[in-house]
């Protein structure tokens, strides 16, 4: 039987084992796949010896690398991983968030606004560069960070220019609904469109604030379906 499984901590909010629980069992494949919600990265390693794939996620996408074998030449330009597989890292989440984000882009939506640095932000820079779309990043500390601008800088004349604003924080995932990226949400217009990769909860409260300024919202459910769809067809792989 192969074993699949998903690496990050916490887990609680995490949709994969049902995802692909279900997927393996309309494939009629010998398979399992059980959350890992390890303390420390270096736990990492046996897992990743143990098994067959393995999905990655917050807080270890982009500390995981240093353990595995390789890292295919898309995960290494981005500098995060999400799917292993035989120990070689790949990166599918800068693929979910591009087509889940495209269908609603509208010809005036040329800049971006980021919330956060991490993995899933370094993976979302890598779509919007794939789709020609600018960006600005924003980060608690952007003294560590070179090029990125603290959240006292975001006032009305930065979000005036971002016509899409993305949460690539944690802020806000289940069990802690009530955290929210601090950012001016009273000068969001119907121009703008907020897209949150959390799904779980399904809206947000950077959502909300989005939904009761008129913008348009999306969370980050289809990302997460499409990613994963991406997932299964690198564990396929012989």
């Amino acid at each position: 039987m192969k074993r699949y499984g998903i690496i990050g901590n916490p887990l609680g909010h995490s949709y994969s084992e049902k995802y692909f629980t279900e997927l393996f069992a309309r494939e009629g494949l010998d398979a399992v796949y059980h959350p890992y919600a390890i303390e420390d990265i270096e736990s990492a390693k046996i897992l990743i010896d143990e098994l067959e794939g393995a999905n990655v996620t917050y807080p270890y996408k982009e500390a995981i690398i240093p353990y595995l074998r390789e890292v295919d030449a898309v995960a290494s330009q981005i500098g995060a991983v999400n799917v292993v597989h035989r120990g070689k890292g790949y990166n599918t989440d800068w693929i979910g968030f591009r087509d889940s984000l495209c269908p609603l882009l509208r010809e005036n939506d040329r800049r971006a606004l980021l919330l956060g640095t991490g993995g899933v932000s370094k993976a979302i820079q890598y779509a919007l560069r794939d789709l020609g779309i600018e960006f600005t990043l924003v980060s608690r500390k952007p003294e560590k960070t070179g090029g990125v601008i603290g959240y006292e800088k975001v006032d009305e004349e930065v979000m005036a220019c971002h016509q899409i604003v993305v949460n690539c924080t944690p802020l806000g995932m289940h069990p802690y609904e009530k955290e929210l990226a601090d950012i001016p949400y009273s000068y969001l217009t119907r121009e703008h469109l907020l897209y949150d990769c959390i799904y779980n909860p399904e809206r947000t409260l950077f959502l909300q604030k989005g939904e009761e300024m008129g913008c348009r919202i999306k969370n980050g459910l289809e990302m997460l379906h499409l990613q994963a769809d991406e997932a299964w067809k690198v564990w396929r792989r012989e």
